[in-house]
């Protein structure tokens, strides 16, 4: 048995433990295969950055990859397309200098293919093997960890308020935030700590002062930047209904009551309370014409219930999910703009690129924005899908609870997001 086996051994044995641990609450480290020494190859193999894979699978160019985490991992989370084609075979098939034929069949050789993993290190040892046999690859570079870094800010052409209003997308786990500025004022809506500095930097070049960085929940899926851009001398705005929830830092920041408004030039943002994903759950309507929703009702789906309270509480949450839709949101204009926090796979972008669907089209498209409250609950809580990853780490870091620095606040958050209901049975069919 050679020393590369010797070594995945273990880490499939550490990796088995740290899951039960994080399971029990005892654990919040991530552990990845890349931590992994992996020796150079003996090839000379060539990278693409997380940017320039995205531009090709934007342009709608074939794109093949080699993803070789682990199945579990795989299937959790991944790079998808239309334009496409992914396989899964983990690194490990690659430690034996005989690499079985069975594994090899499965990876095209007739024309490119980009290998991943989580960091980088296990798909530049595997391309360097597939290369050495006379593959077409190059590597992932940064693997995951880079996909995840991706954040891009696109123009909300609908939008006819005053001043300009952008999204930013993360396509990596399906995040969502918004930027309006007008005059010499800006604002941020569910901004990211990850992107700090991307905020600031935007609003500069943009010849624009950020007076605002505005929360519309305590995220279980990502981790707030609302107090690192306040710690900037942002105002930081947080939802005052969330503050029961135990929020450490409430006195530190401006609170957001049902009805307040928020002045950035010319552009109005009213608070709106929208219960129902959580307790404190607020909706922040940009000049008329925005909803910003937070994890309320997306572009494919609405709200899970239970991510607050757990199971127990759902089905009262879901009952409060119902009314604040019927009331508070269904209530607005037909051609109000529905923008969330979060989208899916099942998301279709408009036609201007953003994750925004008027009222009316969502409300033609999507059943359960049409049931009673009975049926709305039995459909809403009949097939949850799994929790965000880490959520109880990152809702304890959110409310100030648990102290965490950058690193481990970004690897807290790689995955998917999983803060709407299922999206398979939503849809009217």
């Amino acid at each position: 048995m050679n020393r590369l086996y010797l070594i995945y051994l273990y880490c499939v044995l550490w990796e088995i433990l740290c899951k039960l641990l994080c399971g029990y609450g005892w654990y919040s480290g991530v552990y990845n295969m890349d931590d992994m020494d992996f020796p150079t190859p003996d090839a000379s193999v060539e990278s693409v950055t997380a940017s320039e894979l995205k531009a090709r699978v934007d342009a709608g160019e074939a794109v093949t990859l080699l993803d070789t985490r682990m199945g579990s991992d795989y299937e959790e989370w991944r790079i998808d397309g239309e334009n496409v084609e992914s396989v899964n075979v983990p690194y490990f098939e690659f430690l034996d200098e005989e690499i079985d034929e069975d594994v090899l069949a499965k990876i095209p050789d007739d024309h490119e293919v980009t290998v991943l993993c989580a960091k980088g290190g296990a798909s530049e040892f595997v391309a360097g093997a597939l290369k050495d046999r006379g593959y077409d690859v190059n590597h992932l570079e940064e693997g995951m960890n880079g996909w995840a870094r991706i954040y891009e800010a696109v123009e909300v052409g609908r939008y006819e308020g005053s001043g300009t209003l952008l999204q930013y997308q993360r396509p990596s786990s399906g995040c969502l935030g918004y930027l309006v500025y007008d005059d010499d004022e800006a604002a941020v809506i569910d901004p990211l700590r990850a992107f700090t500095d991307r905020y600031l930097e935007d609003a500069d070049e943009l010849g624009v002062d950020l007076t605002y960085a505005i929360d519309t929940h305590v995220h279980a899926d990502h981790i707030s930047g609302v107090r690192n851009l306040a710690e900037e001398g942002v105002e930081g705005v947080v939802p005052e209904a969330a503050v029961d929830r135990g929020v450490a830092y409430a006195d530190e920041l401006t609170l957001a009551e049902d009805g307040d408004e928020f002045q950035v030039g010319d552009v109005t943002i009213e608070t709106i309370y929208t219960p129902g994903h959580t307790s404190g759950m607020t909706s922040y309507l940009i000049d008329g014409e925005l909803l910003a929703t937070g994890d309320t009702l997306f572009v494919e789906s609405v709200a899970r219930p239970d991510l607050e309270e757990g199971a127990e509480g759902a089905e009262d949450a879901a009952r409060q999910l119902h009314e604040t839709l019927q009331e508070r949101i269904l209530s607005l204009p037909d051609e109000t703009l529905i923008g969330g926090a979060h989208f899916s796979d099942a998301a279709v972008p408009a036609a201007d690129g953003t994750y925004t669907a008027p009222i009316g089209e969502l409300r033609e498209k999507m059943a359960a924005l049409t049931m009673d409250e009975d049926e709305f609950v039995e459909l809403i809580l009949s097939d949850m899908p799994p929790r965000p990853a880490n959520h109880e780490a990152i809702i304890a870091t959110n409310l100030g609870q648990q102290e965490t620095d950058d690193e481990e606040a970004f690897e807290l958050e790689l995955g998917p997001n999983n803060c709407a209901a299922s999206k398979d049975s939503l849809a009217d069919d």
